[in-house]
């Protein structure tokens, strides 16, 4: 399964690894995914996704103001 966020859509970029004499290379960035157990309050069940760590912190704060997933 690809290395992509369930929700915001990260997934891995790429970009060069310049070196002191300036020589580049690609090289990969790869999404910070993590796989989450979230609680959904409309069917009463859990959810397992895997969302990157930036979408987590968005995650936390719809929790406490009470909006769904």
């Amino acid at each position: 399964m690809a290395r992509r966020c369930v929700k915001t859509g990260r997934k891995t970029a790429f970009g060069n690894t310049r070196s002191h004499s300036m020589r580049h290379t690609r090289r990969p960035f790869r999404a910070n995914i993590q796989k989450k157990r979230v609680f959904d309050p409309q069917t009463g069940s859990y959810k397992t996704m895997k969302v990157s760590a930036a979408y987590l912190r968005t995650l936390s704060k719809r929790m406490q103001k009470g909006l769904s997933v």
